[in-house]
C-alpha cells in the first residue's frame, strides 16, 4: 500500500501559526498606520501654517531691496519660494487622499477658510499655499516631503522585528505541540518492534491531557509486555510438551514396528507434526530484530547448504558481489528458507517433476531487490493477495498434509519488521515471483 505523503504535523502547525501571526502583524500595522495618519497630517499642516505666517510677517516688514535678498535666502536655504499670485494662474488642487484632506482642512482652519492650497501652479509641482498682504496676493511654494517624518525606515525595522519574532514564536509553539506526539509515535514504533522497556513515556508532564495519554499508553504497554511474557512461556511449554512425546513416539516406532514401510510412514508423519509445530512457533515468536550489515552471498550459501542435496530442487543463484543489506541475519535466513521450501513444494514443473528456483539480488539505488522465483504453475490472480494471510492455503496446498498456510505469512511478518516490502506476482514466463526490497547497508 502506497504511503500518503504530505506535511508533517510540525510543519503544518508552523505554517498555520505563521499565517495567523503574519496576518495579525499586517492588520495591526495597517491599524496603527491609519491611527497615525491624522495626527501626522495635522502636525505637518501646523508646520506649514507657521512657515506661511512667518513668511508673511517677513515680507510685510521688509523694504523692496530687503525683500529680494529675503526671497533669495528663503529659496536657497529653506527651499521656499515666494511668488506673486495672479488671477490667470492655472491651479491644480491637491489629490483627494486622506492625508491631503487633513492637511488642507488644518491649513484653512489656521490661515483662513479662503486660503488656496494646490499641488501644481502653472505647471510647477510642489505644495502651493496662497496668502494676502493688504491688497497683494502671493504664493508660497515648498516641497511637502520636507515636512514628512522619517517613518518608512522605522516602520520597516519594526515590521521586520515583529515578523521575525512571530516566526520564532510559531516554531516554538509548533515544536511544543508536536513534541508529545513525536514521543508517542516513537514509543508506538518501539512497541511494534517488541521493545517495551524503551517505549515508556513521561508521566510527569505539566499538560493534563498529555499526561493522561502518557499514563494510559504506559499502562497499555505494561499489559502488552505481560501478555508477551506469558505467551513466550506458553510457547516454550508447548514446544517442550509436544516435542517430548513426539520424540518418544519416534523412538518407540523405530524399535517396535517391524514393518519397514509402516515404520517409515509413521516416522514421516511424526516429522511432519514436528515441522508444523516449528511453523507455528516461528509465526508466534516475538523475537527482537537486530539490524546490522548482512552480506548476502555467504548468508545464502549457508542457507542453501542443507537444500542443495534435495533431488527435486534445482537452484540457480545470481547475486551481485559484495552486496550487503541492513537486516537481521537470522531472520533473513529464515525468510530464504521459507521461500525456497515453498517454491520447492509448489513450483515443480509438470514435465520434469523438479522445481527450478532462481534466486537473484541486485542493487536499486538505496535498496536491494531480492527475488525468489519458481517455474511452476503459478497462483490464480484472485488468490495472490491472500497468500500472506495466516492459515490461507491455495488450491495446490490444500492437499499437502504438512502445509500450515504460515510460510508466506512468516515471511511477510519478518520483512515488515525489517522495514522492507514484499510483493507477490506471477512471472511472465510462468511460476510465482516473490520480490523483496530491503535497505542497502552503508558500510564505512
Amino acid at each position: 500500500m502506497a504511503t500518503k505523503s504530505g506535511l508533517s504535523l510540525f510543519w503544518r502547525t508552523f505554517v498555520l501559526l505563521t499565517l495567523l501571526l503574519l496576518g495579525s502583524v499586517l492588520a495591526w500595522t495597517q491599524i496603527l498606520n491609519e491611527l497615525e495618519a491624522e495626527p501626522r497630517a495635522i502636525q505637518t499642516a501646523r508646520q506649514i501654517a507657521s512657515l506661511v505666517n512667518m513668511s508673511r510677517a517677513a515680507v510685510m516688514h521688509s523694504d523692496g531691496i530687503t525683500k529680494v535678498s529675503l526671497f533669495k535666502t528663503m529659496k536657497d536655504q529653506e527651499s521656499v519660494v515666494i511668488k506673486p499670485r495672479e488671477p490667470n494662474d492655472v491651479v491644480q488642487a491637491l489629490k483627494p487622499d486622506e492625508t491631503n484632506r487633513y492637511i488642507e482642512n488644518e491649513l484653512k482652519q489656521r490661515l483662513g477658510s479662503n486660503t488656496p492650497v494646490a499641488e501644481r501652479v502653472n505647471g510647477e509641482s510642489g505644495l502651493w499655499i496662497g496668502f494676502d498682504i493688504n491688497k497683494d496676493k502671493f504664493w508660497l511654494q515648498t516641497d511637502l516631503s520636507r515636512f514628512d517624518q522619517p517613518r518608512a525606515k522605522t516602520w520597516l525595522v519594526w515590521l521586520t522585528t515583529a515578523v521575525a519574532l512571530s516566526l520564532l514564536g510559531a516554531a516554538w509553539i509548533a515544536g511544543l505541540i508536536n513534541r508529545p506526539l513525536k514521543d508517542l509515535s516513537f514509543a508506538a514504533k518501539r512497541v511494534r518492534e517488541g521493545d517495551f522497556e524503551a517505549s515508556r513515556l513521561d508521566e510527569s508532564v505539566s499538560t493534563s491531557e498529555i499526561r493522561a495519554v502518557n499514563i494510559g499508553f504506559n499502562r497499555m504497554t505494561q499489559k502488552l509486555a505481560k501478555i508477551e511474557e506469558e505467551r513466550a512461556v506458553m510457547l516454550a511449554g508447548i514446544s517442550h510438551d509436544l516435542r517430548t512425546p513426539l520424540a518418544r513416539l519416534r523412538l518407540e516406532t523405530e524399535l517396535s514396528v517391524t514393518d519397514e514401510t509402516a515404520r517409515e510412514n509413521m516416522a514421516n508423519d511424526i516429522a511432519q507434526l514436528d515441522a508444523i509445530i516449528s511453523k507455528f512457533l516461528d509465526y508466534a515468536r516475538p523475537g527482537q530484530i537486530k539490524f546490522s550489515p548482512v552480506a548476502l552471498n555467504p548468508l545464502l550459501e549457508q542457507c542453501l547448504a542443507t537444500l542443495r542435496h534435495r533431488p527435486e530442487l534445482d537452484l540457480k543463484v545470481t547475486i551481485e558481489p559484495d552486496l550487503m543489506v541492513q537486516a537481521d541475519a537470522v531472520e533473513l535466513q529464515r525468510v530464504f528458507t521459507n521461500l525456497i521450501e515453498n517454491a520447492a513444494r509448489y513450483g515443480k514443473s509438470s514435465g520434469t517433476g523438479k522445481a527450478l528456483v532462481e534466486v537473484t539480488a541486485h542493487r536499486m539505488d538505496t535498496t536491494v531487490l531480492l527475488r525468489v522465483r519458481d517455474h511452476g504453475p503459478g497462483v490464480p490472480e484472485d488468490q495472490l493477495a491472500q497468500l500472506t494471510t495466516p492459515f490461507f492455503r491455495g488450491e495446490t496446498a490444500r492437499t499437502a498434509a504438512n502445509s500450515t498456510g504460515l510460510g508466506l505469512a512468516i515471511v511477510q511478518k519478518i520483512i515488515s519488521r525489517m522495514d522492507g516490502t514484499l510483493e507477490l506476482k506471477n512471472a511472465s514466463g510462468g511460476g510465482l515471483s516473490v520480490n523483496i526490497r530491503l535497505k542497502l547497508a552503508k558500510v564505512s
